[in-house]
Formats: C-alpha cells, structure tokens, sequence
C-alpha cells in the first residue's frame, strides 16, 4: 500500500507536519483496515482523555524492564484525534516510560478512523486494575462521547462502555475517590442497564443516583462506627451492612435477563430507608462470619 494512497495520504502528511516521518503503509489482515506506520516524537502523541490516570510506580517498572531488554519493540497504536490531534488510546504507560528513557521517537501504527479509539479502550477496561480504574475509565469515554454525541443513545455504546454500572461508578469515584465501589457493584449489576434514551439525559440521572447512593454511603458509614463501638471489628462490615439493606440481595440474575428485578431508583430508596431504621443490635459475630465465608468463596 503506498503512502500517497488517499486512505492514508492525509495521515502521511500529519506525521510530517508534526515532525515525524512515514515508514510505510498496509492492510492489516483481519479487517482490512487500512494503517500507517511512521515514526513519531514523543511531544506529538498524547493519551486519550478518557484513560485510567497514570501510574508512576508502572510506568518506571516498566521503563526498567524496556531498558533491561535494550529494545523498545512495541509500537504505540495512535489514531487521530478530534482536531487533528494524535491520540493514543492503549500506550499511557509505554509513553511515559519512552519519556524515562530519554527517547525522542516512538514508533507507531496509525489509524484514521477515531472511533478506533473507544473499541481498544473497551478492551483495555477489561485488563485495568481495578473497579476504580474501569470505572473512571469509562465514565471519562462517556463523557467525551456525550460533548460530541451526546443525543445518540447510551444503549448504542454499549460496546465501548463493557457494563452499565460502571458509568455510575464512575461517578461515585469522580465525587468520593475513596468510595467503596465493591461493596455497590453486586446491587448496582443486578439493577443497571444501558439506556434508550440520550447519552447526555441518561447522565443526567446517573448522576442523581449517584449522589443517592452517597447519601446512603455516609448513612452506611454511621452504621459501621456505630457496630465498631458495639466491638465489632469485622473487615467485612461494610459488604454485611450493604447487603443487609440491599433490596435485590436475594435476586438472581440470569445470563441475558432483560428487565431488572426493579428501577435503581425505587432500589435506592428502599436502601435509604433500610439504613435509616438498620438496627445494629441485630448483628452478631455468626452473621459477620458468613459474609466472610461468601467473600472468600468470591476469590
């Protein structure tokens, strides 16, 4: 495929106006898509603004482990982004550790189609850290999506955003970074569903659920200092006090279930309710070591 080819033409001449140089031009085989390799500075290149936030810790064992096999052998993926600008959507780590090595180039295989951005992201929150990490991930696309195409369903990006209560999660985590999101996740699986209306509206109310299940958190909090003075020192406290005013808790979710067992919203203040009239003189050590068991036999 040659470089003046006109699916890739226009990126030749961006590599060159950023100061990099194209190395040549191909087909890849699964798709057929049409992709350029090139040569780039690093200064050109810049992480998607939706990513998981960076790890200085990953990126230097990262640089460690490059500089230990003398050869940086993987090329970033870097498609180009709105206004011209070159994103790469997988390579955060890769960048920063080319920066700790002192290199000025970076090789990289080019795509022209954008959207190429949110499908490998879709695949990198499955590899993430952790809840947190997928969850601001994706609330980050979300948000970039809705500026852009925001009165396109949150239904049609179901592909680019893996599970719909992540994008509440991620809320919760943008508001609270300490919010304690694997306590909410199973309750929130079980009731979240991505939404046939806009992605900008359904934001909207996720947002307000969100700030519910904060209000509920800090309700659970008390809880938890309460049951801490009664000598309960349990580190599943949390998991039991959530479960116990979980209102689907004893729901089971069919692979491929349509409907949930109720809205999130009539969930939520049901929840509310229970923490208010939780009473913690109920709770007993057998009960704490069953949650213990249920959580070991998650692992």
């Amino acid at each position: 495929m040659a470089l003046d080819d006109p699916e890739v033409a226009a990126l030749a001449t961006l590599v060159r106006e950023a100061g990099g140089a194209p190395i040549g031009a191909y087909r890849e085989p699964l798709g057929g898509r049409a992709l350029l390799l090139a040569s780039l500075p690093l200064a050109a290149v810049q992480p998607t603004p939706f990513q998981r936030d960076l790890s200085p810790t990953h990126a230097r064992r990262l640089s460690q482990a490059i500089e230990s096999t003398a050869a940086f052998l993987d090329p970033l993926i870097v498609v180009r982004g709105e206004d011209g600008r070159l994103w790469t959507p997988n390579g955060r780590h890769r960048l920063a550790a080319a920066k700790v090595l002192g290199l000025k180039q970076i090789t990289a295989l080019i795509s022209p189609d954008e959207a190429l951005a949110y499908r490998i992201l879709a695949l990198n929150t499955e590899k993430a850290h952790n809840l947190k990490d997928r969850s601001l991930e994706v609330i980050r696309m979300a948000r970039n999506l809705a500026r852009r195409r925001g009165r396109e369903h949150e239904a049609a990006f179901a592909a680019h955003f893996e599970s719909p209560e992540l994008l509440t999660l991620g809320i919760l985590y943008e508001r609270a970074p300490r919010f304690a999101g694997g306590a909410y996740s199973p309750m929130l699986k079980k009731l979240e569903r991505f939404a046939d209306r806009p992605l900008q509206t359904s934001l909207r109310q996720r947002e307000d659920h969100a700030a519910r299940l904060l209000a509920i958190d800090t309700q659970v909090k008390r809880i938890i200092a309460t049951l801490q003075q009664r000598g309960f020192k349990s580190p599943y406290l949390r998991n039991y006090v959530v479960a116990r005013i979980n209102p689907v808790r004893f729901h089971k979710v069919k692979k491929g279930s349509g409907a949930p067992p109720m809205p999130l919203a009539q969930a939520l203040t049901r929840m509310a309710a229970a923490a208010r009239n939780f009473n913690p003189g109920s709770v007993s050590n057998a009960d704490l070591a069953w949650v213990a068991v249920g959580a070991g036999s998650a692992d």
